[in-house]
């Protein structure tokens, strides 16, 4: 069937509302817990809206030439009008796909760290660490224990946009971090065992990143995970020493 003339194809609501059970019941196969499922499926749909929101900004930041200045005002308070619309209903996306976690009374609130917290800040920092060093043979259990103090220091709407605020310090921070890693990661002459032993892990990338955002919150919930402060002093000494 030839779908020419038809005019922009566009999913109506019982389609997407459909795609959306459909992957639900999916994960649930795959023994994803709804509730981790709904979460997910709302992130993402809050991207969605915030990336269109960015791609219509961009789009009404001028008028289509040729047709006069009173349309080019017109068109720009148009366009001005949808996007503050559009960004409007991507921030409530973004409360609502927060809210969904049970834990979280409020968006601004340090919640206990969630499974898909978890689960997402490894997914966003393991191939960054990956971008540097060879892959770790720490234990899980001390990834495990070492991402949930970090996102401690966190509210849920900060821990929602860890991926793109790691994405910006290992950019920002390149040339730095390659020369610590090579110095003191994986195939350097420093052992895994000891002091720079988190270097081997890619948990280093995030704990690096906290110790320049926020150092004071990160040692509160090191010392409350007992963690081992020689290894926040071996990345703190690794980290200047590469500057």
């Amino acid at each position: 069937m030839s779908t020419a003339g038809e005019g922009r194809q566009q999913l109506d609501e019982a389609s997407v509302l459909n795609a959306k059970r459909t992957l639900l019941q999916l994960l649930a196969r795959a023994g994803v817990w709804s509730g981790d499922a709904e979460e997910l499926i709302g992130f993402v749909e809050a991207g969605a809206l915030a990336l269109a929101y960015e791609e219509v900004g961009a789009v009404g930041r001028s008028a289509p030439d040729g047709k006069g200045e009173p349309y080019a005002a017109a068109w720009l308070d148009g366009a001005r009008a949808v996007t503050e619309a559009l960004g409007a209903v991507s921030e409530r996306a973004l409360r609502h796909a927060v809210a969904a976690d049970p834990s979280a009374a409020s968006p601004d609130d340090r919640p206990p760290v969630g499974r898909t917290e978890l689960e997402r800040t490894k997914v966003a920092v393991t191939p960054l660490y990956l971008s540097f060093a060879d892959v770790s043979d720490l234990d899980p259990e001390v990834t495990e224990q070492v991402l949930r103090a970090l996102l401690g220091t966190m509210s849920s709407r900060q821990r929602a946009g860890y991926a793109g605020r790691l994405t910006e310090f290992t950019s920002d921070h390149r040339a730095r971090l390659e020369r610590l890693y090579a110095e003191y990661g994986p195939g350097s002459a420093i052992a895994i065992h000891g002091r720079y032993s988190l270097i081997h892990s890619p948990t280093s990338v995030a704990v690096l990143e906290r110790l320049a955002t926020a150092p004071a919150d990160l040692h509160v919930e090191w010392d409350a995970a007992e963690l081992p402060p020689a290894w926040l002093d071996g990345l703190t000494t690794a980290w200047e020493a590469s500057g």
